[in-house]
């Protein structure tokens, strides 16, 4: 989840009976949805022993503070795994991860029940998923071709907050609301629902 630190498995299986020793060369780094790198955010070395028909787990932990200020809106990070059998004339192994991380941040309640022309009153719930405290936060919602921006507070570290927003349909139908939002520390965490409207 977006905010918070990442820990990732690596198994590591040796299906011959012979002694092998793994060399393990992991990376990870911010990247556009192209796939196209944004910057190296870890590099890390190991070496592990394997005996006959043994397997292990290799551990990496990527740190909030070691991505979030590289990210990008399309919130992905790649993670490569080199793996070289020593004494194997060189075999190599690439294990490759990429990793969308998910918002959680946005939340919107709609009543059970909408009608044409009678005003509904809307919560939406956006937080901050940071351990740092965020300013400059905006709500942009859309809603029936018009747009709505909203300067809210600043929000502490992992802090909840709601706005309640009050609209009326005009016509039946499906209605799609949109709200993004964004702060100093990072931009379009969006949420959408699709509201029904009843005829009166």
């Amino acid at each position: 989840v977006f905010g918070k630190d990442i820990t990732l498995i690596l198994i590591l299986n040796n299906l011959s009976f012979d002694h092998k020793t793994v060399k393990v060369d992991m990376s990870a780094s911010t990247i556009l949805y192209t796939r196209r790198a944004v910057a190296e955010i870890l590099k890390a070395t190991t070496s592990v022993d394997l005996g006959s028909k043994q397997g292990k787990h290799i551990r990496l932990k990527i740190p909030y503070s070691y991505y979030g200020k590289y990210l990008t809106t399309d919130k992905r990070i790649q993670v490569t795994a080199l793996c070289e059998v020593m004494h194997m004339n060189g075999l190599k192994l690439l294990v490759e991860k990429t990793i969308i991380l998910e918002d959680t941040n946005i939340i919107i309640k709609i009543p059970r029940r909408v009608v044409v022309n009678k005003t509904v009153t809307l919560e939406i719930s956006y937080a901050n998923p940071l351990p740092e405290p965020v300013n400059r936060c905006i709500l942009l919602v859309t809603l029936m071709n018009q747009q709505v921006k909203i300067h809210l507070a600043k929000l502490a570290a992992r802090e909840r907050s709601k706005i309640y927003f009050e609209f009326t349909p005009r016509r039946i139908g499906p209605l799609q609301l949109q709200v993004d939002f964004s702060c100093d520390k990072f931009s379009h965490i969006k949420g959408f629902v699709t509201i029904a409207v009843a005829p009166a």
